[in-house]
């Protein structure tokens, strides 16, 4: 019997860019900051660990019989989180993830090393007293904590829960029929030392996580290049254009995308399908509906991600 195709998926757990919206207006797309569930092979793959994280972790708990039991029964779990950088919004869900609080817990926690601070400085900042109650230290799980360079990829092989990190230039790095790769482009599209985007592939299907990003006259090609012929682009739509262009508030060179720029690079790059994410926080679900539809309009196989949503690779 033929073996079964390995499986990858992603799931939407948080959409929304620089605060939760809580409220009767986001009950369709949901209020929670950034994150992205992904399970390739038999990795979890987190990107981004805003308040969508939360939920995440809660239902981790319960697949592995982990709430309420005691340690030495708990099924262990082990998980990657990529930080695309350490604005709040993207770390803000990470203090309260249940898995990190578990001793069999094991979590490889990566991202850029932005404004010459280490990723594990940043995180530790993040959850530093009197502001916090728990710090980094004292989270029960075992850490592994790196900052990446765009020179490296991270490598799974298949039975091997734990990655490697290679040098995509000097190490050899063959790719097998079930290892997962991960690439990284560090876009300085976003204030404050830029952002990283990722580029996951897995069994001849490849996903690209591009938040955080603004656009460039004819288009950002080194992200452009980067995502050629993925099947999946999760790309920075922050406003609509005439928000961009004419709103309340000049944001032009905050770091965020419009959905026309995102369309755009869908385009250009050839990419199979494009997820709408990380809204501004004033947009409802009809504002985000039009958004959806204007994607569509310029790429037509445009959807807005929201939160529980789903999609097959």
């Amino acid at each position: 019997m033929a073996n079964a195709k390995p499986q990858f998926f992603v799931r939407f757990r948080g959409v929304r860019g620089s605060y939760p919206v809580p409220g009767s207006g986001t009950v369709r797309y949901g209020g929670n900051t950034s994150c992205v569930e992904v399970h390739a092979g038999n990795h979890l793959i987190i990107l981004d660990a805003g308040t969508g994280i939360v939920g995440l972790g809660k239902d981790l708990m319960k697949t592995h019989n982990a709430s309420g039991a005691d340690t030495a029964s708990r099924t262990p779990i082990v998980f990657t989180i990529l930080f695309s950088h350490t604005h709040h919004d993207h770390t803000q869900g990470f203090a309260f993830f249940k898995p990190a609080y578990v001793p069999t817990s094991t979590c490889f926690l990566y991202g850029p090393r932005l404004l010459e601070e280490e990723l594990e400085e940043g995180l530790r900042k993040s959850m530093v007293s009197p502001f916090f109650p728990v710090e980094l230290e004292d989270l029960s799980s075992v850490r592994n904590i790196k900052s990446l360079h765009e020179s490296e990829m991270i490598v799974y092989e298949n039975g091997n829960s734990a990655p490697k990190i290679l040098n995509f230039y000097r190490d050899n790095h063959t790719p097998g029929p079930d290892q997962v790769r991960i690439r990284f482009l560090h876009s300085l599209a976003h204030p404050n030392g830029g952002v990283f985007v990722y580029r996951i592939e897995s069994g001849g299907k490849s996903l690209v996580y591009a938040t955080d990003t603004e656009g460039y006259v004819g288009g950002d090609q080194r992200l452009i290049q980067f995502s050629k012929g993925a099947d999946l682009l999760i790309h920075d739509s922050q406003y609509m254009h005439p928000d961009y262009i004419h709103g309340e508030h000049l944001v032009q060179g905050y770091g965020h995308s419009t959905v026309d720029m995102a369309a755009e690079a869908a385009c250009q790059a050839g990419v199979r399908k494009l997820a709408l994410y990380h809204y501004d926080p004033q947009y409802d679900d009809a504002t985000i509906d039009q958004m959806e539809k204007r994607a569509q309009s310029i790429f037509k196989d445009s959807v807005a991600a929201g939160e529980g949503l789903q999609i097959e690779l």
